[in-house]
C-alpha cells in the first residue's frame, strides 16, 4: 500500500494485483493484451487504491504533447477569471493546461521558461509585460498567444479586449448621468495596457468636450495603488473616477467610504475587467466588462491552429467590451445651496 498522502502509483496497482506494471499500463490505456480475468482484477485493486492515472505524464510520454503552458499573476484577480475560462475551452478542444505563475518574488521570463523546459505545444501569455523582441524570439520556437495585451512582435498572436472603447463606455455612462468633473486613475508605466486605457478616457472627455476636465491620478494596478489615489483625489474632488482595473477600484472605494464619502451618492467609481471582486455583493462595483469566454475560446483556438499548421488571416483579435453598471455610479449630487 502507498503511504498516507503518497499519490498511488502503476508500481502500486501492480504490487497489489500480483502483475507487472507493463500490464496495468495496458489495463489502465484499455489497449489489447489483458485477459479480461486480469483486467478485472487490476481495475478492482485499481478503485480500491484509489488510484488516479497522471494524465499530464500520458501526454508527455506519448511524443505529441496536448499541453498548452499558460503564464499568468497571482497578483491580477482579473487573471484568475482569464484562467478559468481557458480550463472550459481547453477542455473543448482536447487539450490540457499547464501553469507556471508570476509573483512579486518569481518575474516573468522565470515563469516562461519553466514552460519551454515541459514540452508544452504552445504558449499563452497573460498580459505579458516582457520587451516585445522578446516575445518574437520566443514565437520563433513555438506558437505564442499574448492576451490583454497589445503586441507588436512577428510572429505573436494577439487576443485582447479594446481598451480604449472600454474607457470610452465609462465616459460615456457617467457624462449620461450628468457627471463632468471625471477624474482617471492610472494603471502607471508597468502595465502595458494603461495606455491604452488612459488615451480612451482622454479621447472621451474631449469628445464631450470636457477637456477642461480631464484629470490623470498616478497609479497601478493594485489595491494599494487606488488607496494612494483616493487620498490624492480628496484633496480636490471630482464628482466621478474611472479607475484602471477592479482592484485599483477596491482601493478607491475603501479610502473614500472611510474618509466618510457617500460612494455613488458624492463621488461615482467605474472600475474596469468585471473580475469576480467587482460582482461581489457588498462591492457592487460598476465596471467595464472584457468578454472572457469569446477571447478564451479565440485564444485556444488561435494556439491549436498554430500546432496544427492551419493558415490563418488575422495576427491579432480585438474584441469589443461593454459596460455593466452597478451600485458605485448615479447622476451627482446638486451643488450644495442649489
Amino acid at each position: 500500500m502507498p503511504s498516507e498522502g503518497r499519490r498511488t502509483t502503476l508500481a502500486d496497482v501492480a504490487a497489489q494485483a500480483g502483475v507487472s506494471v507493463a500490464l496495468v499500463s495496458i489495463v489502465m490505456r484499455d489497449a489489447p493484451g489483458a485477459s479480461a480475468a486480469t483486467r478485472e482484477r487490476v481495475l478492482a485493486v485499481a478503485r480500491r487504491l484509489e488510484y488516479q492515472p497522471d494524465s499530464r505524464a500520458r501526454l508527455l510520454r506519448s511524443g505529441s504533447s496536448r499541453l498548452l503552458g499558460v503564464v499568468f499573476d497571482v497578483r491580477h484577480a482579473f487573471h484568475g477569471d482569464v484562467v478559468t475560462g481557458l480550463y472550459e475551452a481547453a477542455d473543448r478542444v482536447g487539450y490540457e493546461l499547464t501553469l507556471s505563475a508570476v509573483t512579486a518574488h518569481r518575474d516573468e521570463r522565470a515563469a516562461i521558461a519553466a514552460l519551454t523546459q515541459d514540452r508544452c505545444a504552445a504558449l499563452v501569455l497573460l498580459g505579458p509585460q516582457v520587451p516585445a523582441a522578446e516575445l518574437a524570439a520566443l514565437a520563433a520556437r513555438m506558437p505564442v498567444v499574448a492576451m490583454l495585451r497589445k503586441v507588436r512582435g512577428r510572429g505573436v498572436d494577439v487576443v485582447r479586449s479594446d481598451e480604449t472603447l472600454g474607457q470610452r463606455l465609462a465616459v460615456d455612462h457617467l457624462v449620461e448621468l450628468g457627471h463632468q468633473r471625471i477624474a482617471h486613475v492610472d494603471g502607471g508605466r508597468r502595465m502595458v495596457a494603461s495606455a491604452e486605457r488612459r488615451r480612451g478616457y482622454l479621447e472621451a472627455m474631449g469628445r464631450h468636450g470636457l477637456d477642461a476636465y480631464a484629470r490623470v491620478v498616478n497609479g497601478g494596478s493594485g489595491e494599494e495603488d487606488g488607496a494612494h489615489a483616493a487620498r490624492e483625489l480628496l484633496e480636490d474632488p471630482p464628482t466621478a473616477v474611472t479607475a484602471f482595473n477592479d482592484l485599483n477600484a477596491a482601493g478607491l472605494l475603501d479610502v473614500l467610504r472611510r474618509h466618510g464619502v457617500n460612494v455613488p451618492g458624492d463621488i461615482s467609481v467605474v472600475g474596469h475587467d468585471d473580475s469576480a471582486l467587482s460582482r461581489l455583493a457588498h462591492v457592487d462595483l460598476t465596471t467595464v466588462a472584457q468578454d472572457v469566454e469569446t477571447m478564451t475560446t479565440l485564444a485556444l483556438t488561435r494556439a491549436v491552429e498554430r500546432i496544427d499548421g492551419t493558415p490563418v488571416a488575422l495576427r491579432e483579435l480585438v474584441i469589443p467590451p461593454r459596460l455593466v453598471p452597478r451600485g458605485t455610479t448615479s447622476p451627482p449630487a446638486p451643488p450644495k445651496g442649489a
